[in-house]
């Protein structure tokens, strides 16, 4: 009697794959000929495959009565007799032994075998004839994005030498898989409309023997694509197993031009040592899925509760559809900021479309609850010395757009922009332009400043064209003092840094010649001060992720750029204005860095644990960098903080500021620094800081003494910056009185005069050099207009920062002309003044 696995559904046909020497294994379709073998395993075919509506008889046809018995027992387990008809009750009765009908199992299906991903290398690509070098097999990968030139050598699809319907494109997956389908789209153009429309499918075990897919009678033809953009998926009725599958086009809408991925389930190992190698299997307990907005939002929850202590979920703000920009915080103390504690934040979802930096940042929220509440000692210490910010989409209208079309169907576009319309990345305020703008005025740092530039008044107004998602992240910025951060972005494999913008050429050549480094390829590049810091953090992450920085293989869709290193400046890469991460470096203290994840912006699922393991290290990794450099507490002589002060490091013509709890964190390589704190009223003071190579910032802490400048600024602002006098409160300033005044200072100014030449005099003596002539003019501007009493204390001469020399001179004023009191009468007045001048150089 047959097993459960040996009965053959009605509804199969082609054949079965079975082990050599072992049972059949059921529901594994394969090419429809007879003993084909595909290394250990048999496609043996049926003897008769009926097909409902098409009368197909096999090669090998029985003898009639048994077909009838065998058309009898198909129409049983569907209730109708021999001819079709629906069986009148009060038949057969219902034998307690007899199995039940289980509807048809569903339909087998498998992940891409990662031509999109790069996971298929080039030289598993061949195809029968290309158009030219830069339209080799080799570009027809779904979703290749082609060059910046049209028709260079890295265009954007696969295209055939002629028109010729002999042309093939052929995949080598170096293992026995179980193919179920094809995804085929056009040609990556903006000049040319080219895809196919129709095609066969072929197979083959050794690539010299192939057989087309077959429908039971003729070869199947399968429909392809109407546009050039939008992925096609074309599934195969039933699975076929075998090792090479070749896509042959019939017919295509401008030339033959196609890109393609491959369905399939590997059936067994790879026959690639090396390829073998890059495979790793997650031993983490954790979610690995495509989450939707509800999903986030509960997993989020989820890990809330598991680790009450040490998270918090807050939102940032709303995307322009109203969905909630969530965030996740986990520190020892959530919810506050902690004087000496820095804040660090990994952002993800910029483009609705790159979802694996979505999925890293969840998965990274789940291990570190799991790993604190186990005891690691290095989350353990990353969450009690540090304040983690984790924004997994910042965009999820258009993740909500992308996840609806699946992962393989989505093109590179679909919900790549907001709601609105927006890229994200690059719709902040453009501050480099200023900035240059300003350094070639000579205006930087004494006019405007090398750091915290303001935003532009015009970039704030309620009409301008900005994302209602780029203000919410704008405003988290200003209120979170955070130190280091990276977005998480999809599309390429490298680490991207500032400056993203790109410096115009000067009309002149420069004065001096730039240091000789592979920047110097492309002249209107323009470095960070701390272009060596940025290198350094974006190789601690290239340099830990466990294929990044293989770049032997070019890059995804052009050549390497990152000189086999897995890190570039944007600006060599792909210039643009307005970035996140040159806006975070001029606007905030946060040095922001950009992280292509991988070739594949949207990969299934199936692949997440393969990249949750290729990107762990490097994501713990670069957090910790977080602590390299210094860090500080700037207070007064009293031991309260001062927000807001100004740290300079000698050599970096980039300052930062200090926090409202007056704490400060510095990111610098290893080496000895020079290191002032400055701040509105207070004396500067300069240390020298050391900075070691081990993680751990090294302490800096300045205290600063008070100023009598800033006494002084707040006694001239409030008189309109004018010369200063004291009056009797109350009483109106006559033009007697201000005649008064006139000769008082014409007086006093007589006397600097006086003591000036005697100092003159006395270096003349000594033999120093001969002193510049007296000045009659006034040492400051004069008015007569009458001026707002006030109620401090004039300044004294030790107010004045530079060496000064004053006098006491007492002065006696004999006025024919007196004020007029009440009563009308002129009366005369002779008065003593006692005052110091101040006589400064």
């Amino acid at each position: 009697m047959e097993t459960d696995e040996e009965k053959i559904r009605p509804c199969e046909r082609g054949t079965v794959a079975e082990p050599q020497g072992g049972r059949r294994v059921p529901g594994l379709g394969s090419i429809p000929t007879v003993g084909v073998t595909f290394s250990g395993w048999v496609a043996r075919s049926w003897d008769r495959c009926h097909v409902p509506g098409v009368g197909v008889t096999s090669p090998t046809a029985k003898p009639k009565k048994e077909e009838e018995e065998e058309e009898e027992r198909w129409a049983e387990e569907k209730g109708q007799d021999r001819k079709g008809k629906p069986k009148k009750p009060g038949g057969k009765k219902w034998d307690p032994d007899e199995e039940e009908w289980a509807p048809p199992a569903e339909k087998k299906r498998c992940p891409p075998i990662g031509l999109e991903s790069h996971r298929i290398e080039d030289d598993q690509i061949l195809a029968s004839s290309m158009l030219r070098h830069g339209l080799g097999a080799q570009r027809g990968r779904l979703n290749m994005q082609a060059g910046t030139n049209e028709d260079d050598f890295f265009d954007g699809a696969w295209c055939a030498e002629d028109d010729s319907r002999a042309h093939w494109l052929e995949v080598d997956t170096r293992r026995v898989t179980m193919f179920t389908g094809v995804i085929t789209q056009g040609r990556d153009s903006q000049i040319h409309d080219d895809f196919v429309t129709s095609f066969y499918v072929g197979f083959s075990n050794d690539s010299q023997h192939w057989v087309m897919y077959s429908n039971g009678y003729e070869e199947m033809m399968f429909y392809g694509n109407v546009d050039k953009d939008t992925p096609v998926l074309s599934e195969f009725p039933e699975p076929v197993v075998a090792r090479y599958i070749r896509i042959y086009p019939q017919r295509w809408n401008g030339s033959l031009c196609l890109r393609l991925e491959v369905l399939g389930c590997p059936l067994s190992a790879v026959s690639s040592y090396y390829t073998q190698q890059n495979e790793v299997t997650s031993t983490d307990n954790l979610d690995f899925r495509h989450h939707s907005y509800k999903d986030m939002r509960q997993l989020m929850k989820v890990v809330n509760e598991e680790c009450p202590t040490i998270t918090r979920i807050y939102n940032i703000g709303k995307s322009s559809r109203g969905l909630k920009i969530y965030a996740m915080e986990i520190s020892d103390n959530p919810g506050e900021h902690e004087t000496g504690e820095p804040e660090f934040r990994y952002t993800a979802g910029l483009h609705g479309n790159e979802a694996l930096g979505r999925e890293l940042l969840l998965l990274l929220m789940q291990f570190l609850c799991k790993e604190y509440q186990d005891g690691n000692p290095r989350v353990r210490g990353l969450v009690t010395d540090t304040r983690i910010h984790l924004v997994p989409s910042l965009n999820p209208d258009g993740y909500e757009l992308a996840h609806e079309a699946g992962s393989e169907l989505g093109n590179w576009a679909l919900g790549h922009w907001t709601e609105e319309g927006f890229d994200l990345f690059e719709n902040f305020p453009d501050l480099a332009s200023a900035l240059w703008a300003a350094e070639e005025r000579r205006l930087v740092p004494h006019q405007f400043p090398n750091h915290h530039i303001p935003i532009p008044e015009h970039y704030l107004s309620e009409d301008a064209a900005v994302a209602v998602e780029t203000r919410a992240v704008m405003a988290w910025m200003d209120k979170n003092p955070f130190v280091l951060g990276a977005n998480l972005q999809g599309g390429e494999k490298l680490v991207s840094f500032p400056f993203d913008t790109a410096r115009p050429s000067p009309p002149t050549p420069a004065a001096a010649p730039r240091p000789l480094d592979y920047e110097d390829e492309r002249p209107e590049l323009q470095e960070t001060p701390d272009h060596a810091v940025f290198r350094w953090l974006a190789i601690s992450y290239a340099s830990a992720h466990l294929t990044m920085a293989e770049t032997f293989r070019g890059g995804c869709h052009a050549q390497d750029v990152t000189d086999a290193m897995g890190i570039v400046q944007g600006a060599k890469w792909r210039p643009r204005a307005g970035s996140m991460n040159d806006f975070s470096y001029l606007h905030t203290n946060c040095l922001e860095l950009s992280i292509y994840l991988g070739c594949d912006k949207f990969p299934h699922e199936s692949e997440l644990q393969q990249e949750w393991e290729n990107n762990k290290e490097s994501l713990l990794t670069f957090m910790e960098q977080i602590h390299r450099g210094i860090k500080g507490v700037v207070t007064d002589q009293q031991g309260e903080p001062i927000a807001n002060a100004t740290i300079v490091v000698g050599g970096i013509n980039h300052n930062v500021r200090t926090a409202s709890g007056g704490d400060y964190w510095r990111i610098l390589n290893p080496g000895e620094y020079r290191v002032s704190a400055r701040a509105e009223g207070y004396n500067p003071s300069v240390k020298t800081c050391h900075v070691l190579y081990d993680i751990g910032a090294t302490q800096c802490n300045f205290i600063l003494s008070r100023s009598n400048w800033k006494r002084i600024r707040e006694i001239m602002a409030m008189n309109g910056n004018r010369p200063i006098r004291r009056v009797v409160p109350g009483r109106p300033m006559t033009p007697r009185e201000r005649l008064r005044l006139r000769l008082r200072l014409r007086h006093r100014m007589r006397l600097r005069e006086q003591m000036r030449l005697r100092r003159l005099n006395a270096t003349t003596a000594s033999g120093s050099p001969t002193a510049p002539p007296p000045s009659t003019a006034l040492p400051f501007p004069f008015s007569s207009t009458a001026y707002t009493p006030w109620s401090q204390e004039p300044p004294t001469a030790g107010t004045w920062e530079t060496d000064t020399e004053t006098e006491v001179v007492t002065e006696l004023v004999t006025e024919t002309e007196g004020w007029e009191l009440h009563t009308g009468t002129a009366q005369p007045l002779t008065t003593a003044e006692t005052y110091t001048v101040n006589f400064g150089d």
